[in-house]
């Protein structure tokens, strides 16, 4: 659950977002007093209601599949990846409304500083015998000007008109966002909640014996089961992985969001993984965001995938040896737990190459001071949503792919599934499928 401080955050910067959403999207589209001025600012108090109580009350709910935190977070999800498109596309959208309305503005001006021709009777000469009241009456009417009421007219004519175009660009504008931030999303929806991608990946390890060269391990990672992703999800999971044929599976972190009585029957499904030298699994962040990483640990070995807590496995095939070495995951630390790679290695044969599983690619500086040849990694979802990825690829050593920290290489899946919005952009899904290589193959 969310700290007093945080929910009160959430809650300041959602209603400073929405004012400005509604200034754009609300007060610049509408008439005052209208109908639809007062819907749209109570659909903007909603909004603002909405997108922080879906990140603070989703986690007071059952997230199983037959729980109730499902009718609270696919809408409130939804919504907030909406918003993190609308946003942006309002704020770039700026700078080309601040010019046309200076381009409008200032030819209002111009049009105000043309000469406006003024009407002037001119006075007629009339007989010596005309009255003096007439000739008096042609004397005023001579001296008479107009201009006063054209001159009013015209300026209730630009202001009329600068409010009509106002009115207009805040439409455009505020249909341009719209329709970018809805396109986005869609398309974003369509490739989160689809099949993740299948890669291969060739890797040559320096270490490798000839005889291990054509080992396959399949990487999977950030499933994350939970309100918006089931059981379904895992058997997906499972087909896609067994089609791959794989020596060795392995589920580099955040199976789960919620506690293995929540979410294990979700999970069960892994049962059905096949491989030649087993499945394996190590803890991520999300699996100590809720109490009982014991019982996640427990659930997969029920499951038939090994846990490795700060251990290693030998792993044979044709003949010559690869170790397999796993560590908890970083936030484990906040918990008494933690990364232990001195003991995940100690004592093992230095000539054989170790391939290690941490959840986290920050870890492979650790990993390359204990000379791991290859880490495996998730945690960055490849960034997830554009332009996230950019902040997550200045946060992390490798954020996507296949990379390298001084002389370990590091390989990081974009994992399964995805937190937060179901929404991917730039970041697709994927399932991995390495085949280990030797220099002398």
């Amino acid at each position: 659950m969310l700290g007093f401080g945080v929910t009160a955050l959430m809650l300041v910067g959602s209603a400073a977002v929405h004012y400005y959403l509604w200034i754009r999207l609300v007060r610049d589209t509408t008439g005052p007093g209208t109908t639809v001025r007062r819907l749209g600012t109570w659909g903007v108090v909603l909004s603002a209601l909405l997108a922080p109580g879906t990140r603070i009350l989703t986690p007071l709910f059952d997230p199983s599949d037959g729980g109730g935190g499902r009718f609270l977070a696919w809408p409130g999800y939804v919504l907030i990846g909406v918003l993190l498109y609308l946003l942006p596309t309002l704020v770039i959208l700026e700078l080309p409304r601040a010019l046309a309305l200076r381009t409008w503005r200032r030819a209002e001006r111009q049009t105000d500083a043309t000469p406006v021709p003024v009407s002037v009777s001119v006075p007629v000469p009339v007989s010596a015998s005309a009255s003096a009241s007439a000739s008096a009456s042609a004397s005023v009417e001579s001296a008479q000007v107009a201009p006063a009421p054209a001159e009013a007219g015209a300026a209730a004519g630009a202001a009329d008109r600068l409010v009509g175009r106002r009115l207009f660009l805040g439409r455009a504008v505020g249909t341009l966002a719209g329709a970018t931030a809805l396109g986005t999303v869609g398309y974003g929806m369509s490739s989160a909640l689809g099949d993740p991608l299948i890669k291969r990946v060739p890797v040559t390890l320096a270490k490798m014996n000839p005889r291990l060269a054509g080992l396959r391990i399949a990487v999977v990672s950030d499933i994350h089961l939970g309100p918006l992703l089931g059981r379904a999800h895992t058997e997906r999971i499972v087909r896609m992985v067994n089609g791959l044929q794989a020596d060795l599976v392995t589920i580099v972190g955040d199976l789960a969001d919620g506690t293995a009585s929540q979410l294990g029957p979700a999970a069960r499904p892994l049962k059905g993984l096949e491989s030649r030298y087993g499945n394996f699994f190590v803890t991520g962040n999300h699996e100590y965001l809720y109490d009982g990483v014991e019982d996640w640990l427990d659930e997969m070995r029920n499951v038939g995938v090994r846990p490795l807590v700060n251990e290693r496995v030998e792993i044979r095939h044709n003949g010559a040896y690869l170790d397999l070495a796993g560590v908890e995951d970083l936030a484990g630390e906040d918990h008494g737990r933690g990364p232990d790679l001195g003991k995940a290695l100690g004592g093992r044969d230095l000539s054989r190459p170790v391939v290690l599983l941490a959840h986290q690619p920050v870890f492979a500086e650790e990993a390359a001071r204990h000379g791991v040849d290859l880490q495996l990694s998730g945690h960055t979802h490849g960034g997830q949503m554009f332009p996230l990825t950019a902040i997550t690829e200045l946060a992390n050593p490798v954020n996507s792919g296949l990379g390298k920290v001084d002389e370990t290489q590091v390989y990081v899946t974009n994992g399964a599934g995805f937190f937060g919005p179901p929404v991917r952009v730039g970041a697709p899904a994927d399932i991995t499928l390495l085949e280990l290589r030797s220099p002398q193959a």
